[in-house]
Order: C-alpha cells, then structure tokens, then sequence
C-alpha cells in the first residue's frame, strides 16, 4: 500500500495537496489524529487492493496528539516504506494567504499571527527534519502546486476520462459541463415527419444532419478544436472532462454530434463515455 503522510506549516497548501492526490485516486483522509494513523492503516489492510494507495494530512490543529506521533511515523516508514512530505512557504507569503482568505491560524487565539507562525515552526520542525520531501510553495499558485502533484504521483497509464452530454436546452445545461458546444443551427430533423420521431442514433437522421455543408464545416473545424484543447487539459493535471452538446430537445442533432465526437476522441485512444442525458423526453 502506497502511504504519503502531508504535514507543513498551516497556510502552506496541505489541502491543495490532498485534494490533487484525491483526484487521482488516493484514499485521502485532511486533519488526521497522528496517534490513530497505524490502526486506521491496519484497517486499510484489511480491505486489500481497495485501498491501495492512500494519504493524510497530519498538523497543528491537532496539537494535543501531534508531539506523540512519532513513534507511529517510524513505525508507518518502516513498514510502508511511507512518504512524508512536508509544504512551507516564506512567513510573509503565510501573513498574505490568512489576511486574503481571513481564516483563523489554528494557534491564533494565544497569539498574533506572526507569534503563531512561529510557535508553529517549533512544535513541527520534528517532522520536517524526518521528511522526505520539503516543498516551499511561496511562489507556486494553487494550480502549479496540483499540477505539481499530478505529474509526481499519477499513474501514467491512465489518461484523463472524457464525459460526452448530449442535451436539451429546454431542459438545461447538465451542471457538471466543462466545455458546452450549442448546435442547434444545424438543420432539425423534428421537423420532418418521416425523421420527427426518430433519434440523433438513426441512420436517417444522421445522412440528414451530414447531408449540409454546414454540418460539413462546422465539424470539421469542432474536431480541430478538440484535437488542440483536450491534450491540453490532460497536459494540466485534469483527470476528467465533461464536454455537453446541445440542441433544442436533446433528441436529434446533440445526440448524433456526440457519438460522432466520441469516435473522434476515442480514436486518439482517451477513455470516453457517452450519455444521451434526454433523447427519451
């Protein structure tokens, strides 16, 4: 079982971390009590290849349990081969994230915020001398931090999974939509009687729709478009993509575009998955 405990100091960027490993499959678990870290741990080995890779953020606000904890990390390093990593950033870029986000320091109600910073480095310098990484995330944003993490520790052979939505848009954009693509200009078989209650997955409305020179064009120049962005998105750290096609009821157009599409996209080995969310309203 892979294990990564994160500790640092707080402001550092220990949630941004945890949930870049939660987002390519590490069983996370963020303010964990140091103490209980190796019976949660023997529990994970009871449910085998279910949990095969896991990781906790381990800091002060557990202070009460945090300078007992390390004969547990000698143990967990000795047994998991587990990684430490700790984060740190510059005191001033520290002052500058609480005063932005106006969240409390975990010691600030004994001391002001540079007081607490430093107490803060006392009590934790322990696990920064034992880590194996130390990272200072004082001139890393948010996103160069996760993409930092995606690039370390995901599995190469996985590439990022595409989601394609047909939809209605008299039924609304599907809410977990990246990219929306509107192609309702392209002509309506519904108003057509020998093609009205069909679907976008009979061949007579596909010959329909691909019989224009519009059509023709316009995907033409969709799959170009894709073909640059989606390598793009994946070369960012993101590990799914929800891209939705519309079209006035979800029936026709969206769903013929989306299964063209998933062709296209597929052909450039991505794992797709297609919904036809409201071909059956």
């Amino acid at each position: 079982m892979k294990v990564i405990v994160v500790s640092g100091i707080s402001g550092s960027g220990k949630s941004t971390y945890l949930k870049a490993l939660e987002d390519i499959g590490f069983f996370c678990v963020d303010n964990f009590p140091l103490i209980l870290l190796q019976k949660f741990l023997d529990v994970c080995d009871l449910a085998g290849d279910k949990i095969s890779r896991c990781a906790f953020v381990i800091d002060i606000r557990m202070k009460e349990f945090f300078a007992e904890g390390r004969d547990t990390l000698d143990a967990i390093k000795e047994r998991y081969a587990a990684e430490f990593v700790f984060l740190d950033s510059a005191d001033e870029v520290l002052l500058r994230r609480y005063n932005e986000t106006r969240r409390a320091h975990p010691l600030y109600d004994q001391h002001n915020l540079s007081d607490a910073l430093k107490e803060e480095r006392e009590i934790v310098k322990w696990i920064r001398d034992i880590a194996d990484r130390v990272i200072d995330t004082s001139h890393l944003t948010p996103h160069e931090l996760r993409s930092f993490v995606v690039k370390t520790y995901s599995d190469q052979s996985k590439q990022m999974k595409i989601n394609l939505v047909s939809f209605g848009y008299s039924y609304g954009i599907p809410l977990e939509t990246d990219m929306a693509f509107d192609v309702r200009f392209l002509p309506n078989p519904f108003f057509v009687a020998t093609l009205k209650d069909k679907t976008g997955l009979s061949p007579d409305v596909a010959q329909y729709i691909k019989s224009t020179s519009i059509f023709e064009s316009y995907y033409a120049m969709l799959v170009q478009f894709l073909a640059f962005l989606v390598p793009l998105f994946e070369k960012e750290g993101k590990s799914y993509l929800t891209i939705s096609i519309g079209c006035t009821g979800g029936k026709h157009r969206s769903v013929f575009v989306t299964n063209e599409i998933a062709k296209e996209l597929s052909g450039m080995r991505y794992p797709v998955y297609t919904v036809h969310r409201d071909i059956e309203r």
